[in-house]
């Protein structure tokens, strides 16, 4: 029963791995902040669910493991209201944005 406990913890942690070093890619590849933004937050969000998952696995049920699914919910929930704070911030500040973009004329979101 451990060895099946550590594979399946191993497994999420690396597709946990594998899933934030494919949006590293992401933030390099694209050009424009707004996309280098999106392919970041995604790849964030389900890079820590699969990793803090594959992490309550491997530790058990214990008071750890409500402590860890307490982060990923953090996480969820301060993930896009800091990516949408941000975008919101682009669209006020960028002069160029409107050459790149559909931006509505009052500036909100």
């Amino acid at each position: 029963m451990a060895w099946m406990q550590l594979i399946a913890g191993g497994i999420f942690i690396v597709i946990g791995l594998a899933t934030m070093c494919v949006a590293v890619f992401g933030v390099y590849r694209f050009h424009y902040v707004l996309n280098r933004m999106h392919a970041a937050a995604m790849g964030d969000s389900l890079g820590i669910l699969f990793i803090i998952f594959g992490l309550m696995i491997l530790s058990g049920f214990h008071l750890s493991t409500l402590k860890l699914a307490l982060i990923i919910v953090f996480f969820w929930l301060a993930g896009p209201v800091s990516s949408h704070m941000i975008g919101k911030l682009e669209v006020l500040i960028n002069e160029h944005l409107k050459e790149e973009c559909e931006v509505p004329e009052d500036g909100s979101l």
